[in-house]
Formats: structure tokens, C-alpha cells, sequence
């Protein structure tokens, strides 16, 4: 049975309203299915307007950035109705995935070494956010 347009129209409304921390649980949980390795997670609340989470990880492999960054898209919008945008998929290097009050980086591990955003990031002389 298909839904009407009345209760497709209050299912994205209610879609719409997810919470930074909503869509980050779901990131996280996105990551850990796809086997995404050194996860973190970095509170921006109170220190960019950008953004309230980034979150960092890596795949193994262009394959795996890929997949990962795809997987992670399809999710959100499927699950919270959040519509990602995302640049680099192409290469496979470093993709990231804009959803809106959260910001997605994958990396290759070699790349992910290479621009060390969590030391960009991170509150001097402490860790930021946690690994999993």
C-alpha cells in the first residue's frame, strides 16, 4: 500500500526536525556497521557555527571510503530524511559528507595522517570528543 502524499509530507516534516545529536548517533552507528576503523568524534558546539559534531574515520581502502561514505548517505536519508551532500567519493581518498549539523570526514589512513584534522581540532593539551 502506498502512502499518501499527506502522510509522505508528515513523515519528512518529522524527518527534518532530527537533532545534531540524533544524526550523530546514526553516523556512528552507520560507521561501526561498515567496519569504519579509528572512529572519533568532535564536539564543535560553542566553538564553530559550522557545525555541532565532526566525526573522523578511516577505511582501509578507496573501496572501502567509498562504500562507507555511499552507505552512510543512503542511511540518513532513509532512516532521519537527511539529505547529505558529499564530495571526493570519486577518489575514494578523503570523502566528506555534509549533514548539516554534523560533518563526516573518511579517510584513507595514509591521507587521514597526511591532514590531521583531529590535531586542527582538538583543545590544546587535551583530547576532544572520544574514539571508538
Amino acid at each position: 500500500m502506498a502512502a499518501s502524499p499527506a502522510s509522505d509530507g508528515a513523515a519528512r516534516a518529522a524527518h527534518s526536525k532530527a537533532t545534531s545529536d540524533l544524526i550523530l548517533a546514526a553516523i556512528l552507528n552507520s560507521l561501526d556497521d561498515d567496519k569504519a576503523e579509528e572512529v572519533m568524534q568532535i564536539d564543535l558546539r560553542g566553538r564553530s557555527e559550522m557545525a555541532d559534531w565532526m566525526v573522523i574515520a578511516s577505511g582501509r581502502s578507496s573501496r572501502q571510503v567509498g562504500a562507507i561514505s555511499e552507505k552512510l548517505a543512503d542511511r540518513l536519508k532513509a532512516e532521519l530524511g537527511v539529505v547529505c551532500k558529499v564530495e571526493g567519493k570519486e577518489t575514494g581518498d578523503w570523502v566528506l559528507i555534509d549533514a548539516g549539523d554534523v560533518i563526516v570526514h573518511v579517510f584513507r589512513p595514509e591521507v587521514r595522517e597526511f591532514y590531521q584534522l583531529e590535531k586542527m581540532w582538538q583543545p590544546t593539551g587535551a583530547a576532544a570528543g572520544s574514539s571508538r
